[in-house]
């Protein structure tokens, strides 16, 4: 299988994608992580100002095959969240990286966004689960 890494994103382990911008960072799951759920039916999300640690688990995500918690990939609060996926959970399959995003977070440490893995550690961890 094929899957679309961004080499300017970053990665957790647990198939999420972050973009760090200027005070917040966008989160949603990676390429590999939807493709390997199917069909998504249902997000749960938090509410903004939710505090969150990192690899806390802050909403599941369901499809067709599985339910999966989404862990939160640095500590801070909910800034906002993605209200069209309440009604449109499937925005995940069809553009996981652009208007499926998940949450925005106000980082409280900077230095856990660079803990996070590059695209091509994480390119490293699916090739080792997709054989």
């Amino acid at each position: 299988m094929d899957f679309e890494i961004p080499d300017e994103l970053y990665y957790t382990a647990d198939d999420e994608w972050v973009h760090a911008e200027d005070d917040f960072v966008t989160v949603g799951v990676t390429d590999f992580a939807q493709q390997q759920l199917g069909d998504i039916v249902y997000v749960e999300l938090p509410s903004v100002g939710d505090q969150l640690e990192s690899d806390m688990a802050f909403g599941v995500i369901e499809s067709v095959k599985a339910v999966s918690d989404l862990n939160a990939p640095v500590s801070g609060q909910v800034i906002e969240i993605n209200e069209e996926l309440v009604d449109q959970p499937e925005i995940i399959n069809e553009e996981c990286y652009g208007a499926g995003w998940i949450i925005r977070i106000k980082p409280t440490d900077e230095e856990e966004i660079e803990s996070l893995l590059d695209a091509d550690s994480y390119r490293k961890i699916i090739s080792k689960r997709d054989t």
